[in-house]
């Protein structure tokens, strides 16, 4: 990302609402999509599908862009979204507001509190665990208040994706530190160390992923952090040559575990009754 598009994504403003064709529309409002003519093979797949407002936003010239979610997403298996997490971003021409009648049993998003995020490398070794544990999450069947993305190497994705204001935001990684491969952590970073003086410049990689990098990124770019947890596995092997992949016997076998344990911390944090740092399971 050069310099003038770092400005660009700085200078965006969020909107409380918008008027197209004479409907007022804001966060929560449905829509169908309507891209320009003669656009490229994932506006041709969107065209007529159901959406949901997500967030409005305002760029420097004022020019008006609307976030949406999808409820079919066909970019799913394609791999050819326009922001991560299934989120598309189109002009305000481009979406046509439906009417309360057409969909009233889903008038009104619930914006998701807690994001969970996979963190890894699937192609080298025990490095996709976090990859693997969100997959698995994914077809759980979790609360309308947790979202969950395989962000695998892509640091800046996750960065951006902070700036919805999550309540909690989960990590999934493998983790080092010495101790029994298969031994599953929860740690609670300390945000206020993120702005030490002494900390080198968060340094922006598309395609690189380090959880602390990632959080002074997000700070860099004047994104509000709040509650952080990084539930993280021992792992056997990391690194190696690149195209190594596959989870060695005892980070496969820790995987239904930590899925387990990451659901654990999902239902303590929407009951309110908050997470023991201290609990710790080793397989």
């Amino acid at each position: 990302m050069n310099e003038w598009e770092w400005q660009l994504l700085e200078e965006k403003t969020p909107i409380d609402h918008l008027e197209i064709a004479g409907v007022e529309v804001r966060t929560g409002s449905r829509v169908r999509l309507r891209p320009r003519p003669h656009g490229d093979v994932m506006d041709i797949a969107l065209a007529g599908q159901i959406a949901t407002i997500e967030c409005i936003e305002q760029d420097y010239e004022g020019k008006q862009h609307v976030c949406v979610v999808l409820d079919n997403d066909p970019g799913r298996d394609m791999g050819l979204l326009r922001q991560p997490g299934h989120r598309f971003f189109f002009d305000a021409e481009e979406v046509e507001p439906l009417s309360p009648d057409e969909f009233p049993q889903t008038a009104t998003a619930k914006k998701p509190t807690i994001l969970v995020a996979g963190i890894g490398n699937i192609f080298l070794g025990d490095d996709g665990f976090g990859v693997e544990v969100v997959r698995r999450l994914a077809s759980r069947g979790l609360s309308q208040s947790v979202r969950v993305v395989d962000f695998g190497i892509r640091g800046f994705d996750l960065a951006y994706a902070l700036q919805d204001g999550y309540e909690t935001t989960i990590l999934v990684d493998a983790c080092p530190r010495g101790d029994v491969p298969g031994t599953l952590y929860v740690i609670e970073p300390d945000l206020k160390a993120l702005d030490g003086p002494d900390d080198p410049p968060a340094v922006i990689e598309a395609h690189a992923m380090n959880p602390v990098s990632v959080l002074r990124m997000a700070r860099a770019m004047n994104i509000e952090v709040k509650n952080v947890l990084l539930v993280g596995c021992e792992p056997e092997t990391l690194g190696g040559e690149e195209g190594q992949m596959g989870l060695s016997a005892p980070i496969e076998a820790a995987v239904d575990h930590a899925v387990k344990l990451v659901e654990s911390i999902i239902n303590r944090i929407l009951n309110g009754d908050g997470f023991d740092m201290s609990a710790r399971e080793q397989e």
